[in-house]
């Protein structure tokens, strides 16, 4: 199990993450798209199932998003009303600024029956409105079920500008965060000073470290990689330029992340920090979706 896999702070758990059909689908449609989906998931030997909650981030940066923002269906409802046929944990995503104390609570209330895992997301920037800050949001969770596996989101990237994720990260595991779900890895670098400042404060301090899964997520175009540059993942020079002339970039950068997770297992290992990785799949393009797969048998078979 997922949740005992995490308590256990074990090593290697791999998840897949997706992104709930487009809000104005209509019902045949969402069907279509979850069929599809349990389809092509049962078969894969997989930890868990991550469903995002997405969230605007047009306050976080001035420049324009390469793609319209298009709301998505509720990821807790999507996944008990169409992927029930899917028999492993989900580990459903809150943006806990967009609700309200109230719809926090019984989304907290409804999971505990499902017995599913969440992630709490804070804003996208300090310029959001929000209706629930993230201290308010972890409190709530300890009053209305403290025994929930919660986890977090840590950005390796803001380490190189801040250096502060890894204390960010503990901080987070003080309020009740028992594992965390990276952004999008292409900067490997990044994520390897993050792991080494997060391993020797841990051990410095005597604090037990929780599993890091690291996001792994093909890129199909180069509009794709505008897309994710505008996300905040921070993508090399040399390797945007790898991508930007290859002649298969979707190929490429399926390469590029079994590579970087290679390295990234392997500095982990040899400290004893347990990680995990995350494949996503957030496109709608067949051809994306199958390297997205690729990648999972990839890694799993160097396991």
């Amino acid at each position: 199990m997922l949740a005992q896999k995490i308590k256990n702070r074990e090593s290697g758990i791999v998840v897949y993450g997706i992104t709930p059909p487009k809000k104005s689908s209509d019902e045949e449609k969402v069907k279509e798209i979850a069929a599809r989906q349990v389809e092509r998931l049962q078969g894969l030997d997989i930890d868990g199932l991550i469903l995002y909650d997405i969230q605007d981030e047009k306050t976080r940066t001035s420049e324009q998003r390469p793609f319209p923002f298009m709301e998505t269906l509720d990821s807790l409802a999507y996944s008990r009303d169409y992927l029930s046929a899917l028999d492993i944990p989900k580990i459903i995503y809150r943006s806990v600024g967009k609700y309200s104390k109230s719809e926090l609570s019984q989304f907290i209330d409804e999971l505990s029956q499902e017995d599913d895992l969440t992630v709490f997301v804070g804003a996208a920037s300090k310029a959001q409105s929000v209706s629930l800050s993230m201290s308010e949001a972890y409190q709530l969770k300890q009053q209305v079920n403290a025994a929930l596996p919660l986890g977090g989101v840590t950005i390796p990237e803001r380490h190189q500008v801040k250096g502060d994720e890894h204390l960010r990260v503990f901080n987070k595991i003080k309020q009740g965060c028992q594992f965390f779900v990276s952004q999008g890895v292409y900067d490997v670098e990044a994520s390897k000073n993050f792991l080494s400042d997060y391993y020797y404060y841990g051990r410095e301090h005597n604090i037990p470290l929780v599993p890091i899964l690291f996001t792994l997520t093909p890129c199909g175009s180069v509009k794709t990689l505008e897309f994710m540059k505008w996300l905040g993942i921070s993508i090399p020079r040399w390797l945007e330029n790898e991508l930007v002339h290859t002649n298969d970039i979707l190929q490429k950068s399926v390469d590029i992340s079994e590579q970087n997770w290679r390295e990234l297992k392997t500095f982990a290992d040899e400290r004893n920090i347990p990680i995990g990785c995350n494949i996503e799949s957030v496109a709608i393009r067949k051809v994306e979706v199958e390297a997205s797969i690729e990648l999972l048998q990839r890694i799993q078979n160097s396991e």
